[in-house]
């Protein structure tokens, strides 16, 4: 017999699905203190697993049916793009009396799984998840359903499913990077996007190609200043270093602003560099970083607000062209 949907698993009722005593369920759930049976332990994570049950560490420590807790899966904890969301959603859900938890899935869809299941049996009162090049990765979202913890998608998320996601502004930072390279007299505007770019890269890559015409192909390398930076120097061995580019991130841009001082390339004289994310970082290059602003803020306030059940969906402010020297601006 299945249990009351909505309502979480005890032990007492994993303990009945397995056939076994709470005494047991517990020494498999904890591993230990005493050893239980191969079968009989396979059994229990068998009524554990079609339970949807979560050990409550927690809420045992706390006596309370909640946490105050919300856990962030972060898809990369080094990336200052991350780390600035990161700070805006620890910042809003401060606003609410909320604790955050981190955790970093180095762009790993394994780890990230690990993360929400790690974070679901701490008993967190909901899930920020953002992730990055998750578009045919597991919906790891679907993993808080059973136990009804909700969850929200931030900068990406699957394609399909009913988690929902708060997203950067793509379409309209490509756009605004082309016109004021072209502005500057720019016509052969390279895009440099990631190894395999989904989502939010993706869909700027896309935005790219559409307004070079056909047959425009991207230069392409990891999400790294130390990948970007090796590519511009084996551009600039075979003197094919473009006039002008947009970086689908930040970090990419700055690799490339490294790379080019290390061959000897000016900036923006020889080649001009827009990136298209915004984080705190780039602005302090040499020579400072154009970029398109993203709405970080805006982006992690939304995301708590639907977690929380405290807005619906509504449109976020575009990024905002933030003109510095690596374009050919004067610094402001």
């Amino acid at each position: 017999m299945s249990e009351p949907a909505g309502k979480p698993a005890t032990l007492a009722d994993v303990a009945r699905r397995a056939g076994t005593s709470t005494a047991v369920v517990s020494y498999v759930i904890n591993d230990g203190p005493r050893p239980v049976a191969a079968a009989t332990r396979a059994r229990v994570l068998a009524a554990a697993e079609e339970l949807g049950y979560r050990p409550n560490r927690i809420a045992r420590a706390l006596r309370s049916r909640t946490t105050g807790v919300v856990g962030l899966v972060l898809a990369d904890a080094l990336n200052p793009y991350f780390g600035a969301l990161a700070r805006h959603v620890e910042q809003s859900l401060a606003g609410y009396g909320r604790l955050m938890l981190i955790g970093n899935a180095g762009y790993s869809a394994e780890r990230q799984r690990h993360l929400v299941e790690r974070f679901l049996a701490a008993q967190v009162d909901g899930l920020v998840i953002a992730s990055a090049d998750a578009d045919g990765a597991a919906d790891v979202a679907a993993l808080a359903r059973t136990p009804g913890v909700p969850a929200v998608y931030l900068h990406n998320g699957p394609a399909t499913g009913d988690t929902p996601l708060v997203t950067a502004d793509n379409e309209h930072a490509v756009r605004a990077a082309l016109a004021h390279l072209r502005a500057h007299g720019h016509r052969d505007i390279a895009f440099l996007a990631g190894p395999r770019d989904t989502g939010p890269v993706g869909r700027r890559r896309e935005v790219w190609e559409s307004a070079a015409g056909p047959g425009a192909a991207p230069l392409r390398c990891a999400y790294s200043r130390a990948e970007a930076d090796a590519l511009i120097r084996r551009l600039a061995a075979r003197d094919a270093v473009p006039r002008a580019l947009i970086a689908a991130t930040d970090e990419q841009a700055i690799g490339v602003l490294s790379g080019a001082c290390a061959a000897g390339i000016p900036v923006p004289g020889r080649i001009a560099v827009i990136g298209l994310d915004g984080t705190p970082d780039s602005a302090h290059t040499a020579p400072s970083l154009t970029v398109t602003g993203q709405p970080l803020e805006a982006m992690a306030r939304q995301a708590v607000d639907l977690l929380l059940g405290r807005a619906a969906p509504a449109p976020l402010p575009p990024a905002t062209l933030v003109t510095r020297r690596s374009c050919g601006c004067a610094e402001s």
